[in-house]
């Protein structure tokens, strides 16, 4: 069986969960802590980064938007027009500039932030590292959560999905993002109501019905977290 080495709050760990679960894929998930450098995970990926997708061959995949399109490649292709990546090259190249923008620039400014603070300083034991929240980076990103939920609202409104007029790996690469800021109360929805339509249309999938059931000790879920009416 195909094994995800991940953690439930590394956005990039729920991209790739998100793709998986669009495919219908039965995978092993192990849970690992992404602040710590485990030797055996440096082995497989050397950047030391979450997730690391190990498939029934072998072969070992490592990076959210490496694994993704992997999956598109790999498992995808058996479900014909189902790709979650569109046909023409234009088209492609669209998409992966958003799942760059989601998974670089969205993550770096906002979730990274957001859930170092709040979750992973909160599971660091003593000499694991600095589980002090640092005050100024949840303001950072308190500031720039807006901006990303207005790009997301600019793009949904003038396209049926993020990428195009088919859902894609980009919506999946923003959801993956946003839900992890969701559980954590931090979107203001108020601010975009066609970001939040958009939200509310992902989140109705099946595929992310494993990302609305996590729980997480000590942090409980925003009231709204897992309802899909908001």
């Amino acid at each position: 069986m195909s094994q995800l080495h991940h953690h439930p709050f590394s956005a990039a760990s729920r991209y790739v969960r998100l793709v998986l679960a669009e495919y219908d894929e039965t995978v092993e998930f192990i849970e690992e802590k992404p602040w710590l450098r485990v030797p055996a995970l440096l082995q497989m990926n050397p950047a030391g980064t979450l997730p690391i997708f190990i498939d029934d061959n072998d072969t070992v995949v490592s990076g959210g938007p490496v694994v993704a399109e992997y999956l598109v490649e790999t498992k995808g292709a058996r479900m014909g027009e189902v790709r979650l990546m569109p046909e023409h090259a234009a088209d492609r190249a669209e998409v992966r500039r958003l799942v760059e923008w989601f998974s670089q620039k969205l993550h770096g400014e906002v979730t990274n932030y957001l859930v170092t603070e709040k979750v992973y300083k909160r599971r660091m034991a003593a000499g694991e590292g600095n589980n002090s929240p640092d005050p100024a980076a949840i303001r950072a990103a308190r500031a720039n959560i807006r901006y990303h939920l207005q790009y997301i609202g600019y793009l949904a409104g003038r396209r049926n999905w993020l990428a195009g007029r088919e859902l894609s790996l980009a919506d999946f690469a923003a959801a993956a993002e946003i839900s992890c800021i969701d559980y954590l109360g931090e979107v203001p929805w108020e601010a975009d109501e066609t970001a939040k339509a958009w939200y509310a249309r992902v989140k109705s999938r099946p595929s992310f019905r494993s990302l609305l059931a996590d729980t997480l000790r000590g942090v409980p879920a925003s009231t709204h977290y897992a309802d899909l009416d908001f």
